[in-house]
């Protein structure tokens, strides 16, 4: 026999303001407890990175890879490893980068696909650690930049192929 289409929809009632409120202020609290902490911890991080050194030692690191791989200028590496600590730095870098015009629309598309398919941010990587396990939360990592990089960088080699990356 034939099924209806048809779903039965529940009634539409509207919400009643003391749930709302109890849901939001619930939302909240666990935000407080659960999420502000890790940014904490990410803020902490890329305190010591700079304080300690490694932070501009990792952004020279990451130079030859997004000059020569990514086609980017030198100076995008400091926005990819900002993007990583807290993902609007990295965009508002590039951001600059471009409204100065040290981007040209081409280096715009690879950067912004490069950084959107990074792990959002540190504090991400520690929320997955801390649902999952901190071997998952490596390997997610370790799987996600080299694939950021390397989409980043064939995007790079298409754009310049169809003569849209063309300087």
């Amino acid at each position: 026999e034939r099924t209806s289409l048809l779903v039965d929809l529940p009634p539409l009632r509207l919400p009643l303001v003391s749930n709302v409120l109890l849901k939001t202020l619930a939302r909240l609290e666990w935000y407080l407890k659960e999420v502000i902490p890790l940014f904490l911890i990410g803020t902490a991080v890329m305190f010591v990175l700079e304080k300690t050194g490694l932070l501009a030692w990792l952004i020279h690191a990451g130079e030859p890879l997004v000059a020569g791989w990514l086609g980017l200028p030198p100076d995008a590496s400091a926005a990819f490893i900002m993007g990583f600590l807290r993902r609007d730095f990295g965009a508002s870098g590039l951001f600059v980068m471009q409204s100065q015009g040290m981007l040209s629309s081409a280096q715009v598309v690879v950067a912004m696909t490069t950084v959107t398919l990074f792990v959002p941010c540190i504090a991400s990587v520690l929320m997955i650690a801390k649902e999952r396990t901190w071997q998952i939360a490596a390997g997610i990592v370790a799987l996600i930049f080299p694939l950021a990089f390397l989409v980043g960088g064939l995007l790079n080699r298409l754009l310049h192929l169809t003569g849209w990356g063309a300087s």
